[in-house]
Formats: structure tokens, sequence, C-alpha cells
């Protein structure tokens, strides 16, 4: 539109992910409180004499202004970055433990998957966002248990939740021993499934302390139990993603284990998997 200026307005934010634009820039996905998800164009931000390239690093949790249509009616999709204040930069306290980064990696991935339409706002998964990270950042629970949690609770607002108290496709309640993930959860023994994973009772029970917040029974459970929730989680998250995430084969779950898997077709093929390959299908149960 001819004579339309960019409108200034201010926001905090969550840095998802950079890109390099050019020489000396770079393009930002952001989670934003009021806004959505959205991209910006940080200038000059590569450059040794820039003001705020420290503040734009991924995870970062930040006060920006931007110049752009708030609502993408006019101009560019992609705004500018005039101004930012870093609220609290999460990254820089796990910048070397390998772990820690890894899960934020995969938070930020989710996050930006589970907001498939810019500008739109989502606060309370930019919350719960947040609230991840800070936890990764604080060390107060184990590593995967904070990026399940998130994950679940991800889940849960885009509508996925898995069943666990109940079967997923009749309905019925109660507490179930077979999971399928094309199912929806847990199911019983009328509705199960060829290829069903059959978790052990404490994997589901943890999958609902770490969906309702319970961290006094997620903090007591063990290894095993924790990776094969990671395995259900990871399988039932990309099965509704209908594609893989990059960042979650990377994540560090522990020592070594060997884990069979079935694809989601529910054709029961079993292969092997290494310790953190969580592709969709590897939910690392045993099944009949």
């Amino acid at each position: 539109m001819a004579g339309y200026r960019r409108q200034l307005y201010r926001d905090d934010a969550v840095v998802l992910r950079v890109q390099k634009l050019g020489e000396s820039d770079r393009i930002i996905t952001l989670l934003t409180r009021r806004h959505g998800r959205l991209r910006a164009v940080a200038r000059g931000i590569r450059r040794t004499t820039s003001k705020f390239g420290a503040r734009l690093e991924p995870f970062g949790h930040v006060d920006l202004q931007l110049a752009g249509d708030p609502k993408g009616n006019h101009g560019s999709s992609l705004h500018s970055v005039s101004q930012v204040e870093g609220i609290d930069l999460y990254g820089k306290r796990f910048l070397g433990d390998y772990p820690r980064y890894t899960a934020a990696s995969a938070i930020a991935e989710t996050a930006e998957r589970l907001t498939p339409v810019e500008r739109e706002p989502s606060l309370r998964l930019f919350q719960l966002t947040v609230g991840a990270l800070k936890a990764l950042s604080r060390g107060e629970h184990a590593t995967t248990l904070v990026l399940d949690a998130y994950l679940l609770r991800g889940m849960a607002l885009a509508g996925w939740a898995p069943a666990l108290i109940a079967c997923a496709v009749c309905g019925t309640p109660g507490r179930h021993r077979a999971f399928s993930v094309p199912a929806g959860g847990t199911v019983c023994p009328d509705c199960r499934p060829p290829g069903a994973a059959h978790p052990a009772p404490a994997t589901v029970d943890l999958m609902s302390a770490l969906t309702t917040g319970d961290w006094v029974l997620a903090d007591a459970t063990e290894a095993g139990v924790r990776r094969e929730c990671s395995g259900l989680v990871a399988a039932h998250l990309q099965w509704h993603l209908e594609r893989a995430l990059r960042s979650l084969p990377l994540v560090d779950r522990g020592p070594s284990v060997t884990s069979t898997a079935s694809p989601p077709d529910g054709t029961g093929a079993v292969v092997l998997r290494p310790r953190g390959d969580v592709e969709a299908g590897a939910d690392g149960a045993n099944r009949e």
C-alpha cells in the first residue's frame, strides 16, 4: 500500500530459532506473548559492534520492539527488530551442558511445530515454553522429565493428549496395560490393536504425573521407566505432527538401551534402535 509506514509495537517473546541472512543479518523466529509465532529481521546482529546480538540467541526470554503490522495485513511478513532487552537469557546457563541444550532445542522446535499459523496468539503455549526453559536452567528436575512434561502438556493444549485413565477407543475407565499410538493412548483388551505396546504400569503413572505436575512421583521414578516414558511420548507427538522432530534423536537420555518399536500403521514390525533414537513409532516399550 502506497504511503504505508511500519507500525512500532512491543511484546515479550522466546527466541526459538535463528537463521543467517546476508552477511550481517539474521532472521529470528519468535514465540511472542500476545502475537503468537512470528519472524523478524535483526539487522547487523552478526557484526561485532552490534548492541543486542547476544540478547537474540536461542532460548532467551526477551522484551523487544518490532516494526511491522502485528496483524500481518500490510507490508512484509518479516518484521524488523529495533530494540531488545533481555528478561532472562536461559540459554547462557546451559550452553556447555549437552543434555540440557538438546532438550531446550527439542522444546523450541516443538513450540514452532505447535504454532503452524503465524501471528495466531497462543498465550498458554508461550507460558508453558517459558516455564520449561526456566525449569531446565534451574536444574531442579531431570532434563528428560522436564522435556517430557513439556511435550505432554503441549499436546494437551493442541488437543492430542494421550488417554491414560480410560480406553482411548471405547472410553472404558481403568488402568489398561496396552498403549497404542495410532489409537490415542491406553486401550482395553477388547480394543487393543495388533502391535500395541505394553509399558510397565509405572510408565503410565509417570506420564500422568508429568501431565498433572506431580513432581514428587516423577522425581522418584527409575531410569528405565523414564526411558520408556520418553519413547511413548515422542512416538505419540510425532504421530500427530505427521513428521519427526530433528532435535529429539539428539537428546541425551542416559545409558544405552536396546528398544523395540512398531510403526504407526500397527503392522507390528520390530526394529532395533540405539539410545536416543525416537523417530516416529519408536516408543521403547515391550510388545507381545
